[in-house]
């Protein structure tokens, strides 16, 4: 069920609880500069439930659904659901570091978006497609990424061992048209319900603070930094 939209999605799951859901901001990925905001690339199972848990973030400015690891040729979901491929779901996000820092992020991919200690899959989910790995875009995202799995597996965190492989970025394709926001699309959906909306859920309880629903500014900091020409 869709109520409000315009601002937000509202998802009232009982009576005692209401989930808000951030609506997608415009569609500015091409105008963002380098010099201002960040990139990383994750992968953590299906990319509906991944894309829209860091859509909900109070410092995230774009989130894409893709694919990443393998060729250009076989960046399609028909080749990368076959398995065959050595792409993984993934998702960019795009974010302002002077709102939301990197391990922040990282903190929301171990602890809600996935299960870093099932290999090559994800809940109902199997295959390599579906691997859970970090794409750094520089040194200094490697040397984090690799720091906080560290810390995680000396705090005992996970009884199992984590299975989060940390590797180069290569390249990211966009994943087809359908995926995009797939969550906020398709709320009924069998499968985000059973296995998506709990995430956000999860967000929602225990990291309110971090929730662009309960901030504000991120949109009206970016039309300072971006030409509104450029989005016209």
């Amino acid at each position: 069920m869709k109520e409000g939209y315009g601002d937000f999605l509202y998802l009232f799951n009982d009576e005692q609880k209401r989930l808000v859901i951030r609506e997608e901001l415009p569609e500015l990925a091409e105008s963002y500069s380098s010099d201002k905001f960040n990139t990383t690339i994750f992968a953590g199972g299906c990319f509906w439930g991944v894309e829209a848990v860091f859509e909900q973030l109070y410092g995230v400015l774009y989130v894409e659904s893709g694919y990443s690891g393998g060729s250009e040729a076989t960046a399609n979901y028909s080749d990368v659901s076959s398995g065959k491929t050595n792409h993984a779901e993934a998702v960019r996000i795009i974010y302002d570091p002077q709102l939301i820092d990197y391990n922040t992020l990282l903190k929301i991919l171990f602890t809600v978006a996935h299960d870093s200690t099932q290999l090559n899959y994800q809940g109902p989910d199997y295959g390599r497609q579906y691997r859970s790995a970090i794409f750094y875009t520089d040194e200094e995202q490697k040397k984090d990424a690799q720091q906080y799995i560290s810390v995680l597996t000396e705090a005992e965190l996970f009884d199992d061992e984590i299975v989060t492989r940390v590797t180069e970025l290569k390249a990211f394709y966009p994943a087809e048209e359908y995926h995009q926001d797939f969550l906020a699309n398709n709320l009924d959906h069998p499968y985000i319900t059973s296995w998506d909306i709990p995430k956000l859920e999860d967000l929602n309880e225990n990291y309110p603070e971090l929730l662009e629903v309960n901030n504000s500014g991120t949109y009206d900091k970016l039309m300072n930094l971006v030409d509104i020409n450029e989005i016209k």
